[in-house]
């Protein structure tokens, strides 16, 4: 991990004080600590953050979320005519964005997420400064910053659904370990909304519940009351929100609308591979922590947090979901790793230096690997983009049949339907290649609504993006049956344009 035992500017003169279970902790007064630690984290966040920043999108998942922000800004209705299977406060936030700075740049959702990381590492420190004491805090808040890019750029680089969702989940992991005596209530509420938050930033954050109970549970004689604030304050935003957007409707875009998106039948093997490889990428950025932890388990010695290893596993049985294994999903497992190698250093005092090192090298790649990555996707989408907006008029809607959003955004166009991907109709995945694709696999009752919209309001231009994909027309009769009415009129970087015949 990224600090050795004597490190200067966030250890001076210790203090001792007590921790709930008894277990005497080093710390320094408050104020000198934050003023010395916070500029380096800062300085941290936004330098491993700073390949966000060089192009304008990253992956798909941003330009879903700035297309749809862009239809909420022009009187969309979440889950009615801008629908996704993601909970509502990303959208909003990137609505926001767009409100306050102009929808061109997506240059204010990258600061946005460096804040965010940078919330997550002060978060941490606070939780291991209070376990463990000041050089542990200090590790842990820099820790997280170095291992937070050790994904492919495109999964840690993007200012998508699982940053946003890590300040929440670290809160209310601290606010359940604050939750004693008196105060119980008050921090089991506090506890209970950052679960909520994580919950609706992505379903996914609310794995976080378990060892928040966990922790309040075992807080002493106030648990029934810190259980109570827990309950009070995760329910409450969650039934406002459901309630604001439509009970119904919030339901089953985020939770019962999904079963064929979640199913890996058939492609076992894809999911297996996919993770696989992420989770051996995490675990090379991830070493400094991850050895000094299995290393203690492997020896038997004394490594009893089990609170953590509950959040660990309630972290990765939220990245296995849906078994797409996507490596952005492994973020949610960074604040667990990261606190149980600080947890294991302090039991290997001679690793540390090694452990410190590696961390910092890693960073370093990664982030060289960030500045450096090839702009496939990117580039494609541009070249269609290019099209679309050549070919069409401002005030013309287009639809794109595939898998990348972003082709709305970059070109200007507004969107044709609610349905921003090929995915939400046939079921296409890249994270399961072609299992369970077909017309029959659609989110139930989609294609009625499309149908629907495409009589209402028919798009002045399809552009078919699908190359080969078992979504495309020779697959997808319904799709085929709209292509009748048009004429094919160009071709961009493999995608095969289409006009309305007169």
């Amino acid at each position: 991990m990224p600090a050795a035992p004597e490190t200067a500017g966030v250890t001076t003169a210790r203090l001792p004080s007590q921790r709930g279970d008894g277990t005497a902790v080093a710390r320094t007064g408050s104020g000198h600590y934050w003023v010395r630690l916070l500029p380096v984290l800062a300085v941290l966040a936004a330098l491993t953050r700073l390949p966000s920043f060089l192009r304008p999108i990253w992956n798909p998942d941003e330009g879903f979320l700035a297309t749809q922000a862009r239809m909420l800004a022009h009187g969309g209705v979440l889950y009615d005519t801008v629908v996704d299977r993601k909970p509502p406060l990303l959208p909003w936030l990137y609505q926001g964005a767009f409100w306050l700075f102009g929808d061109a740049s997506l240059t204010p959702l990258r600061i946005a997420a460096v804040l965010a990381q940078l919330v997550t590492a002060a978060l941490l420190a606070a939780l291991a400064r209070r376990r463990w004491g000041n050089l542990a805090g200090a590790t842990a808040g820099i820790g997280h910053l170095l291992v937070s890019v050790g994904l492919s750029p495109e999964d840690s680089q993007a200012a998508t659904f699982e940053v946003f969702m890590l300040p929440w989940t670290v809160a209310a992991f601290l606010c359940a370990d604050l939750a004693r005596g008196r105060s119980a209530a008050r921090w089991g509420a506090l506890a209970g909304l950052a679960v909520a938050g994580a919950a609706l930033t992505k379903q996914t954050g609310g794995a976080v519940l378990l060892p928040v109970v966990w922790l309040l549970w075992r807080s002493g004689p106030g648990r029934a009351r810190a259980l109570g604030g827990l309950a009070v304050g995760f329910l409450v935003p969650g039934l406002a929100v459901a309630l604001f957007l439509g009970a119904h409707r919030f339901l089953f875009w985020t939770v019962t609308g999904s079963g064929s998106y979640l199913s890996v039948s058939g492609a076992w093997l894809v999911a297996v591979g996919r993770a696989l490889g992420n989770t051996g990428i995490l675990a090379a950025a991830c070493a400094g922590a991850v050895v000094p932890a299995l290393y203690l388990l492997a020896r038997r010695r004394r490594f009893a947090e089990s609170d953590l290893w509950i959040w660990l596993a309630a972290s990765a049985v939220a990245v296995t979901t849906g078994f797409q294994f996507y490596g952005h999903y492994y973020l949610q497992l960074l604040p667990p790793l990261v606190l149980l190698g600080v947890a294991a250093l302090r039991r290997l005092p001679r690793w540390w230096r090694p452990a410190a090192g590696w961390t910092a090298l890693a960073a370093c790649g990664f982030t060289a690997w960030g500045l450096a990555a090839p702009h496939g996707d990117l580039d494609h989408a541009s070249r269609v983009a290019a099209a679309i907006a050549h070919r069409t008029a401002p005030g013309e809607t287009v639809l794109v049949w595939g898998m990348h959003p972003e082709d709305y955004w970059l070109s200007g166009r507004a969107p044709a339907s609610r349905y921003l991907t090929a995915g939400f109709l046939t079921n296409f995945s890249g994270g399961r290649g072609g299992a369970r694709v077909g017309e029959e696999y659609a989110v139930p009752g989609a294609w009625r609504a499309f149908r629907q919209e495409m009589e209402r309001r028919p798009p002045a231009l399809i552009v078919d993006d699908s190359r080969g994909q078992p979504y495309g027309p020779a697959h997808i009769p319904a799709f085929r049956h709209l292509l009748a009415g048009y004429h094919r009129t160009a071709t961009a970087d493999g995608a095969v344009l289409y006009v309305r015949r007169s």
